[in-house]
């Protein structure tokens, strides 16, 4: 028939070509994405915290979407406003009371929550919670905030890069097929590898001392941004659906982009302020 299209040709191979172009649309992204992030590290002060602020919003709503579903706006405006305000009290330095912000709004989410879902909605206040709290804590010290920031960045992107192209390369006994199926135990020990490396290069570029200590802390941060993807890959998967939302193209929404990181930058601030306070935590976390 004039103008029908051509037939598709014998074994065209449609998903590797659906691969190719979720890999571009990742690279595209991330390529855009962390020279901001950075640039908001380095230019700290309101713009840091802003930007940490936006994307823990976006966390909040994708998780109030995902576990409240729509029309359920009193939540997203609760807990948003709960954000801003610890936000801005953690801004102006105050160190405690943005935490007690943040757990009183995560217990009003919980009250006017759904039923069944009481907990699931505080819980997500607290996760984007967490995620904006953290960055700002480690940021926050004047010695080595910035260093702790690029550290970190380091880690979780190292780990996220080489865990897909290891996992991709090798194969292998996947690591938790019920809830992540695409992911394998050679992609975890590739990312957790190349994570070592790239925060032992940082430190030794910044003038750090003892770099086996920061070698381990690099370890551990790995292991949990792994950790915290695959948290994020159970709470989807238990709601029904693959992406948080489509905000980013290539990786779905904030709590897919930063679910690695969220749970990394936690234990990171957490560890450094146990070691030498919520003002030093760059210094607990980098400092042997």
């Amino acid at each position: 028939m004039p103008g029908a299209e051509p037939a598709p040709v014998a074994g065209n191979k449609g998903p590797m070509n659906a691969l190719s172009g979720e890999l571009v649309s990742r690279v595209l992204s991330a390529a855009l994405l962390a020279p901001i992030a950075v640039a908001a590290v380095y230019l700290d002060g309101i713009f840091f915290a802003a930007f940490w602020l936006i994307a823990a919003i976006g966390i909040w709503w994708e998780w109030n979407g995902l576990v409240s579903g729509p029309g359920h706006q009193i939540l997203l405006a609760l807990g948003t406003g709960g954000l801003i305000l610890a936000m801005s009290l953690a801004y102006i330095g105050r160190t405690r009371t943005p935490m007690l912000i943040v757990a009183l709004s995560a217990l009003g989410t919980g009250v006017f929550a759904p039923s069944a879902r009481h907990v699931w909605a505080a819980g997500g206040l607290l996760y984007a919670g967490a995620v904006l709290l953290s960055s700002l804590a480690l940021r926050r010290d004047p010695e080595l905030g910035f260093e702790a920031m690029i550290f970190l960045f380091a880690v979780v992107w190292t780990t996220d890069i080489l865990a897909y192209f290891s996992g991709k390369a090798i194969g292998g006994p996947k690591l938790a097929p019920a809830i992540s199926p695409h992911k394998t135990w050679a992609g975890a020990v590739g990312g957790a590898a190349g994570a070592v490396i790239a925060g032992v290069a940082v430190a030794k570029f910044a003038g750090l001392e003892n770099l086996a200590a920061i070698g381990v802390i690099a370890l551990a941060l790995s292991i949990s941004a792994q950790l915290g993807d695959l948290f994020e890959s159970a709470i989807k998967r238990r709601f029904g659906v693959k992406d948080a939302s489509h905000l980013i193209p290539g990786h779905g929404g904030f709590m897919d982009r930063l679910d690695g990181y969220a749970a990394a930058a936690t234990v990171a601030a957490i560890f450094g302020s146990l070691r030498d306070g919520l003002d030093a935590a760059g210094q607990g976390l980098l400092q042997w």
